[in-house]
């Protein structure tokens, strides 16, 4: 059995991963490179292995440097299942369809220069319809729902709390008659996010792919993430500025949300004045917004609350969704206060990139970073202090205040990675770190070393590992005591009975005893269906309210 490290190789984009078993090949991730010129010139190049071989691929998350590459790969000869969440699923037709466009967009500009010069045209990475394309082919999993994908593969999806939908993926491997685990952590999120619940934990695995993304850091002020943000913004308004605020469509546009509609609804003493416009500057965020209204059964159990008292966690008064180009013009050539909150979140495409043009060389204006910058974008330009930069081809003064709130990081910083290692039972063998920078590899390699004594390895692109013979059969731990799983099926039953009597009065469940260890996977299952089928009826009240 192999494991082969195709992306996310000391940078934190492309992640993808290939591992060969006897009988199958299969991926963990197909993402694009994104950022420096030499890094997105990657995707161009052919995959190092035959798409039509691939038997299944296995999608953490929607985040396009997880998955981006997939219509890729179906265009290429890929015929296999995408298994992930339904979250994700969702996530990923208007992610995909939206990442087409780009390409098509891309080529086009590109081939407006090189007609000019004389060279050769050409073609799009892929296109929208080879996006739509390659939706076919995505199945969706609950999370905690083991699923035996042939007879030598089983995988368990877990909740990664980085995005909607975003997942762990733990997977056993057997061959000759002995049983491999392997962890991919996939993007972790922190603790304490608005809406998504925290990571889960994982108590075993025999090697464990773990990314590093703040592998370095400690994320400051997490806990007064708010407090910054809406002081900077209501230190903006009072001198008639506009704050600027590049975010990621899916994930952060959403949180962000949240948190203003805590601070708005929430501070009555709150002039009214201050209470500016805040604009929703991107179709994507939009449609994704309304993707997580439809999967609110994975929110948190503060957002899930809010949801039962008939009311919507991500809508206030002063919130407004922008869709057309022209509504999105308009907003620039306005001189009111107002907060804009636009893609891409690292300012590499989208609107963002005009609205930075239009704003950045006003002095009364404010940039609000809340969210990783990778090496060679324009958000990490913008963040390292630069004066003066090239937008849409013009060179723009900065004179705008730049800031950065670490505190709505999607990711995991380093004393929640360490955390997190340290609170598997059973130790890997090998931890193998992806996603990250040399700084933050290194940092977290030597963390991981001194605190758990496990050995880490920091794969170059490429890098092939080969599982030993002599690995030993490994306990799943997904097998409960039969009176541990009664309990845990009555709790679940109580919370989600809970919830259904907001929406009809019930006298009695009855709870068969022996059905409850026979049937305990699927029971778990409909409820789980049943939570999702209350938040959803749940939730469309309070819209209507």
């Amino acid at each position: 059995m192999k494991i082969q490290f195709l992306g996310a190789t000391k940078v934190v984009t492309g992640s993808c991963i290939l591992i060969t078993t006897r009988n199958y090949k299969f991926l963990l991730d197909c993402g694009l490179f994104q950022g420096s010129e030499d890094l997105e010139a990657l995707n161009q190049e052919d995959f190092p292995f035959n798409p039509a071989e691939i038997d299944f691929l296995l999608l953490s998350h929607s985040h396009i440097d997880h998955s981006g590459r997939i219509p890729k790969l179906v265009k290429e000869g890929f015929k296999g299942k995408i298994f992930c969440t339904k979250a994700t699923k969702d996530l990923c037709e208007i992610m995909l369809v939206d990442s087409g466009h780009i390409q098509e967009n891309d080529a086009e500009w590109e081939n407006r220069k090189r007609k000019r010069s004389g060279q050769s045209m050409v073609k799009p990475l892929y296109t929208a319809e080879d996006a739509i394309l390659s939706l076919r082919y995505f199945e969706s999993v609950l999370y905690n729902q083991k699923v035996n994908l042939n007879n030598d593969v089983s995988i368990r999806l877990r909740d990664a709390g980085h995005i909607l939908g975003s997942s762990i993926i733990e997977l056993w491997i057997e061959e000759d008659n002995e049983t491999v685990k392997i962890v991919f952590s996939g993007d972790l999120g922190t603790k304490n996010k608005p809406i998504i619940r925290d990571p889960e934990i994982i108590e075993e695995a025999d090697y464990l792919i773990l990314e590093s993304t703040y592998g370095n850091k400690v994320h400051e002020n997490v806990e007064q993430r708010q407090e910054k943000l809406t002081d900077i913004i209501d230190k903006t308004v009072l001198r008639g500025g506009t704050v600027i605020i590049p975010s990621f469509a899916v994930g952060r546009t959403q949180e962000l949300i949240y948190e203003l509609k805590q601070y708005y609804e929430n501070n009555n003493d709150l002039e009214t004045f201050m209470k500016v416009p805040i604009y929703i500057d991107s179709p994507m965020a939009i449609s994704a917004t309304q993707i997580f209204k439809r999967n609110s059964y994975a929110f948190d159990k503060e957002a899930k609350d809010i949801i039962l008292n008939g009311n919507n966690p991500l809508d206030f008064e002063n919130l407004y969704f922008v869709r057309d180009h022209k509504e999105s013009m308009r907003l620039n050539n306005s001189n009111y206060p107002k907060v804009i909150i636009s893609a891409s979140g690292m300012c590499t495409a989208g609107r963002i990139r005009h609205h930075l043009k239009h704003n950045l060389w006003k002095a009364k204006n404010s940039v609000v970073f809340v969210g990783y910058q990778a090496n060679g974008t324009l958000g990490r330009i913008l963040q390292d202090g630069v004066k003066k930069v090239k937008i849409l081809g013009e060179n723009i003064a900065v004179l705008a205040e730049i800031y950065s709130v670490e505190g709505f990081s999607g990711h995991a910083d380093k004393d929640d990675l360490i955390n997190w290692v340290k609170a598997f039972k059973k130790k890997p063998k090998k931890i193998f770190l992806v996603h990250g920078e040399d700084d933050s590899l290194n940092n977290l390699s030597d963390l991981i070393n001194k605190e758990t004594n496990v050995q880490t390895i920091i794969p170059n692109m490429g890098y092939m590992f080969e599982i030993e013979n002599e690995v030993l059969n490994s306990y799943s731990g997904e097998i409960l005591e039969p009176i541990q799983r009664k309990e845990n099926i009555k709790k679940e039953l109580e919370d989600v009975y809970s919830q259904f009597e907001y929406l009809a009065s019930q006298t009695h469940i009855l709870i068969d005893e022996n059905l409850l260890e026979k049937k305990y996977d699927d029971l778990k299952n409909n409820l789980i269906e049943l939570q999702k089928e209350l938040l959803d009826i749940s939730m469309i009240i309070g819209d209507k309210k």
